[in-house]
């Protein structure tokens, strides 16, 4: 059976988890911590990389999301994520590529400046799918690792923080714009394009019954971020696309319920 070694609340992971669910492909997943997990997945990749998600299928890893998502296209084809016109595929993917190469990880800056401010929340968030007293002693290492933190996702004071809630907001305003006519960014049926710039803007957005809903209560600075955000038409447009296409209320350990 193939494995997802995930982070609950990573986008990238997010979106390997939806087209798995989209696709309806047996799996197993299993939650790590980030920081903890780092040993294991440079093991398992080989020194190859210490990120997540990594899809184990046969005993051989894959890992970067956009990797993984052309491999599940290719032995699962059915239902296609790639437009079968050979030019809505390629706008698809550079739509996708925006996101994953841009707006993600400078919008990463701006969630995790503000998960850092509140250890427990930061742990809760990224303890999610483990216990409460795994979670309890993950946040006593939340300080400690910040500086690690900041430095690896590029948080190098306000103004790298403040370029993040940019980047939602050009991120926003594109969905919107580009799917005014049919819902969708490309054509008119759900492809890679909305798959990955929803699941990058579900950082901002938090969209509702997901696997990408945080826990509650927020924490005043993160929810002070999806306040910021949550009356743009392109927010309206991640719920739609959540509410539509998701088809899954949470996350989980273990193995899916797929067939």
């Amino acid at each position: 059976m193939i494995e997802l070694l995930q982070f609950r609340y990573s986008p990238y992971n997010e979106k390997v988890r939806w087209a798995l669910d989209f696709k309806r492909v047996p799996h197993r997943r299993t939650a790590v911590l980030p920081g903890p997990h780092m040993p294991r997945i440079k093991k398992l990749t080989g020194g190859a990389t210490s990120a997540t998600p990594v899809l184990v299928h046969d005993g051989q890893p894959l890992w970067e999301s956009t990797a993984i998502l052309d491999w599940l296209e290719a032995q699962h084809p059915t239902p296609p994520l790639v437009p079968a016109d050979a030019a809505q595929a390629a706008e698809a993917r550079a739509i996708a590529a925006r996101f994953d190469t841009d707006i993600g990880p400078r919008g990463r800056r701006a969630v995790l400046a503000a998960l850092m401010r509140t250890p427990r929340y930061f742990a809760a968030v990224f303890g999610a799918g483990h216990g409460a007293l795994a979670q309890a002693a993950y946040a006593l290492t939340v300080p400690l690792a910040a500086p690690m933190v900041r430095k690896g996702n590029g948080i190098t004071g306000e103004a790298a923080i403040a370029d993040g809630h940019t980047a939602f907001d050009e991120g926003l305003a594109y969905v919107a714009q580009c799917a005014a006519a049919t819902g969708y960014l490309v054509g008119s049926t759900f492809t890679l394009a909305d798959l990955t710039a929803a699941s990058m803007l579900a950082m901002c957005v938090d969209p509702p019954a997901s696997p990408m809903a945080r826990p509650q209560p927020m924490a005043a600075p993160f929810a002070a971020l999806v306040q910021r955000h949550a009356r743009h038409p392109g927010a309206d447009w991640v719920r739609g696309i959540y509410a539509r296409h998701r088809h899954a209320l949470t996350d989980f350990n273990g193995e899916s319920a797929a067939a």
